[in-house]
């Protein structure tokens, strides 16, 4: 089990709990493997708070199988298998499938048990599994345990038929329901929003809801209101909404409203789609979004503390102007890379995944279409 990220003078107080498996993704088109990589929803999410300096515990499990070296251990299961996904891009659409794939889970690996979890307070947790290793008991334990839970609504809906291919049910259907009152916010891409009825759940948790490169929507018990995006070359939108679910929580634990704290994230799922895979974020890019933020936080207040307020989902003044900020944070980093040196360590030094021993890959998009 990973143990927090060191604590240094720049690490925040506050702590996140990081519940989802790890996962091997592999792509096959006209029957043969493009490409593999490292997947699983709890990777970005985890790259997100570290770029952040963010400290967090994270709760994963992996078969003796696990091939990629990464920065927070999992928990390895010596008799299982990791969960593995294949991406078919040539058998057309199905039903709940993306309309350019076909996703089948082709290896398990064990679920995630309320005693896997640490015995300890957190002042958040994040629930995102992908393969249905997030059971319902270890989701309440996490209420338990965390003040406040956000939840990816692909670890509630997902099924899977009895050849492996992901299914959605309603949320109704999908043996979570009842919990809905004890968690924070319901994170959905605009896709899987069509399985719950937002009107009805946003009277017991805030739900957000990603649209890829039209931004976000939140939606309270008395309000919502739509969060702008940010300017992307897309290339490969994996992983997409993790970033964004990562810099989401990431701006509160800093101290950020929650209409700022989703200009983080919107701020980084647009950076993940500007590379092929698992993102390596410039390091002056992100020294650059840290001091923003300092500066946009609210001095002596904690979001845990006033997050039933409504002026926690009022848009403060300076909004737009902090959009426009994170904006220039982003095309002054372009500019910098571009005047690197050519070199191919130079060039390394900047696109290299934070993860040893991934491989790179033209498409995969397993976990998000474009939100």
């Amino acid at each position: 089990m990973v143990t927090t990220i060191p604590q240094t003078p720049n690490t925040p107080i506050q702590s996140v709990l990081i519940v989802g498996n790890y996962c091997h993704d592999v792509l096959l088109q006209g029957g043969a493997v493009v490409a593999e990589a490292l997947g699983g929803a709890a990777s970005f999410i985890s790259n997100v708070l570290t770029g952040l300096s963010v400290s967090f515990h994270l709760t994963s499990k992996v078969g003796v199988d696990f091939k990629y070296p990464v920065n927070h251990d999992p928990i390895v299961v010596p008799t299982s298998k990791t969960t593995v996904f294949h991406a078919y891009f040539d058998q057309g659409y199905s039903e709940n499938a993306h309309q350019d794939r076909v996703l089948k889970r082709v290896e398990v690996c064990d679920p995630i048990n309320p005693s896997d979890l640490p015995d300890r307070k957190f002042d958040f947790g994040m629930a995102v599994g992908v393969g249905g290793e997030i059971l319902p008991e270890t989701l309440e334990r996490m209420v338990e345990i965390c003040d406040a839970v956000f939840v990816d609504i692909q670890a509630l809906i997902r099924s899977f038929h009895e050849n492996g291919t992901v299914k959605l049910v309603r949320l109704k259907e999908s043996g979570f329901y009842h919990l809905l009152p004890r968690l924070k916010f319901l994170k959905a891409s605009s896709d899987e929003a069509l399985f719950m009825e937002v009107e009805e759940v946003r009277q017991w948790c805030c739900v957000v809801v990603t649209h890829g490169k039209d931004g976000c929507e939140v939606y309270w018990k008395d309000g919502e209101m739509k969060i702008a995006p940010f300017g992307a070359n897309q290339i490969d939108p994996t992983g997409a909404g993790d970033s964004f679910l990562g810099g989401f929580v990431g701006g509160l634990v800093h101290g950020l409203v929650v209409p700022d704290a989703a200009l983080v994230g919107n701020f980084f799922g647009s950076l993940t789609v500007a590379h092929i895979g698992l993102p390596k974020f410039d390091l002056r890019l992100l020294q650059r979004i840290k001091e923003e933020v300092q500066t946009r936080k609210v001095q002596g207040t904690c979001w845990l503390e006033r997050r039933d307020d409504e002026v926690s989902f009022t848009k403060p003044a300076g909004h737009d102007e902090f959009h426009a900020s994170l904006s220039s944070s982003k095309l002054v980093s372009a500019e910098c890379r571009r005047d690197l040196p050519r070199s191919p360590g130079s060039v390394e030094q900047v696109i290299r995944p934070q993860y040893k021993g991934q491989q790179k890959f033209l498409l995969n998009s397993v976990y998000d279409k474009s939100n």
